[in-house]
């Protein structure tokens, strides 16, 4: 495969990425519309379904030096993401028959309190429903009535912000670095280094088959939109202004093609075995620990046996499309040339 093509391939790839990942942003203000939960619950089921399959038909049989089209393997590999889906069905359908609360569920744990807003997970939505208000492009709203707020020095904010229009580019003026909530920076670092690890997999992929490259990326860019939506609210929730996020966001960005460039060249030069198992097992982490925690979160918080019926269907749809597609990538790879 010429070298020139997996470059161009890769970098392509991970643009597409970057840019899919900013839809979060324009989506934010939609968040309270009554559709919005649907939607994101299809995204999250469609991450989930990508992730997983990705992980088992195609990352960790490369890991493990085989040719997942051979001993039957992707036979195998459906039925291991069946087991999934079967016990998920079985239990969602008895929840739903027996009308089990979600205090009542199956837990061997006391319910802890609830997390404070500083300390959100990645990816998880603030439960402080009016906490952000988009009033322009370069203006966020707080809850002014809150008791924590600190009065306002005018003199010295007027001062500050003459500095800082002396550092900063134009559209990034706004709330000072300083008043950001610390959370923010750590979103920040820990999007860079999972972006990172995400260019190591494209960039390893795309020296085995273009195709392989091709599934890799569409498991990425559909976890990037549900992910980076819940990045962008916890981001505006922390200070940032609008261009503030995006700004940070796209910084971060950059690291994927830094791995990118280091999954090419180990995977050119190297056995990328590492890598694929280090991706495998992330990607595993991702759709099972954290993106459907989330997906139940959203059909929990439904009212009504109609309504978790619709979510429950979403969310069988979302999975089911998103193992398809890998699926029908590992199945028929051998038979599409792209290059």
């Amino acid at each position: 495969m010429c070298a020139l093509t997996v470059w161009g391939y890769g970098f392509l790839a991970v643009t597409v990425i970057n840019l899919a990942s900013l839809l979060g942003l324009f989506l934010v203000p939609f968040t309270k519309k009554p559709y919005f939960p649907k939607l994101l619950t299809y995204f999250v089921g469609l991450a989930i379904g990508t992730l997983f399959s990705n992980a088992v038909l195609q990352l960790i049989p490369e890991a493990l030096g085989f040719d997942p089209k051979l001993d039957n393997y992707v036979e195998n590999a459906v039925g291991i993401f069946g087991g999934f889906y079967l016990l998920f069905v079985v239990e969602k359908v008895l929840k739903m028959a027996l009308r089990v609360d979600d205090e009542h569920g199956h837990s061997h744990f006391t319910p802890a309190d609830p997390p404070q807003e500083n300390f959100l997970q990645n990816g998880d939505l603030p439960e402080k429903k009016d906490s952000i208000v988009l009033t322009s492009v370069n203006t966020i709203a707080t809850d002014k009535s809150s008791p924590n707020a600190e009065p306002v020095n005018t003199s010295m904010t007027a001062s500050q912000d003459i500095q800082v229009s002396g550092v900063m580019c134009h559209w990034l003026r706004g709330t000072r670095v300083s008043s950001i909530k610390t959370v923010a920076w750590m979103i920040t670092l820990s999007d860079a280094v999972h972006n990172f690890i995400d260019g190591l997999a494209i960039g390893a992929s795309f020296t085995v088959s273009i195709l392989a490259g091709f599934s890799t990326s569409t498991a990425i860019v559909c976890e990037e939109f549900p992910h980076e939506l819940g990045d962008f609210v916890i981001l505006l929730n922390a200070g940032m202004t609008v261009p503030q996020a995006v700004f940070f966001n796209m910084l971060s960005a950059v690291s994927c093609y830094i791995g990118l460039a280091f999954g090419i060249l180990l995977g050119s030069n190297f056995a990328p075995n590492a890598i694929f198992a280090i991706a495998g097992g992330m990607f595993l982490y991702i759709a099972l620990a954290d993106m459907f925690p989330e997906m139940e979160k959203i059909s929990r918080e439904q009212k009504g046996t109609s309504n978790k019926i619709i979510f429950f269907i979403i969310q069988n749809v979302g999975l089911l499309s998103g193992f398809t597609i890998i699926l029908l990538i590992t199945m028929y790879a051998g038979e599409i040339n792209l290059g």
